[in-house]
């Protein structure tokens, strides 16, 4: 978890001390080894849910019960620290579907759509990686350099041309596969010599989530609200204020080509008349 971005203090942060996601310093300090085996069924509950997101399953409480076992009355504490895995490192969601069932379903995180698993794989959902490259890109002001992805990216390990056992080769996902399928923008910049590169959100990053969602998870990772860091939330509400254009614009065009398609409709109606007919006979 704590790979994941963290909003830098040049943001102009105005928040007060808050308490981040749980964790298990909550629970009793009963010594390490109850730690280490509460950590342990976490892990178990991941690599469950994981399975459950491949096979595309509903979730029950009973199910996860069963594999937490003997330590039942800590299912809560073990179930928010396997949901902050999920969303943080794999970039899935865990969300309660029936209350009264205890039934969870399992989301993309930020509404995107892609997890790069093939049908019939047996890797792990990639999101989480996408989502923190998409958090940097947003908190370098929207355009960051290749060099400051790398950086970030070697906080997880990951090194261009070297095969990681999660994400494969690094720079072939996202210089390739991610531009390909229009999450990121992967450009040279302009009149540099020798040639630099840097990352920008694609077209699908933007039709899929948003800035202001980004910033939702990043103020949540920190313990905080989105408004606690005025640079980048103003960004995010300009960036809300051009969707909500963008979407009227859209819908307004819309309703143009109906009333075209209507009056169109009619025209060819009022040449269609019976008396049309009895001329050709």
């Amino acid at each position: 978890m704590a790979v994941t971005p963290s909003i830098k203090s040049n943001q102009g942060s105005s928040s007060q001390d808050g308490k981040g996601p749980s964790t298990l310093q909550s629970l009793p300090v009963t010594g390490s080894l109850f730690k280490d085996a509460i950590e342990d069924k976490v892990a178990d509950l991941v690599g469950f849910l994981l399975l459950k997101y491949r096979t595309k399953e509903l979730i029950t409480k009973v199910e996860m019960l069963i594999v937490i076992k003997d330590y039942l009355d800590h299912f809560l504490v073990i179930l928010s620290q396997a949901s902050e895995c999920l969303q943080l490192v794999f970039g899935i969601d865990v969300k309660e579907l029936d209350p009264i069932s205890h039934s969870y379903v399992l989301i993309n995180t930020l509404g995107l759509t892609y997890n790069g698993m093939l049908s019939g794989d047996q890797s792990v959902p990639k999101t989480g990686l996408l989502i923190n490259i998409l958090s940097v890109i947003f908190m370098d002001g929207n355009c960051s350099p290749e060099e400051n992805i790398w950086e970030v990216l070697s906080v997880m390990r990951l090194c261009a041309g070297r095969k990681h056992f999660i994400y494969g080769e690094p720079r072939e996902l996202i210089t390739k596969a991610w531009v390909q399928e229009g999450y990121l923008e992967y450009r040279q910049v302009a009149n540099s010599d020798p040639a630099r590169h840097e990352f920008l959100w694609g077209p699908r990053a933007h039709a899929e989530t948003s800035k202001m969602k980004i910033l939702e998870l990043l103020a949540k990772i920190n313990g905080t609200i989105p408004n606690a860091f005025p640079i980048l939330y103003e960004d995010a509400l300009r960036d809300e204020e051009k969707r909500s254009q963008a979407r009227v614009a859209a819908r307004a065009s819309s309703r143009v080509r109906a009333s075209g398609r209507v009056r169109a409709t009619g025209r060819a109606r009022a040449r269609v008349t019976p008396n049309s007919f009895c001329r050709h006979k």
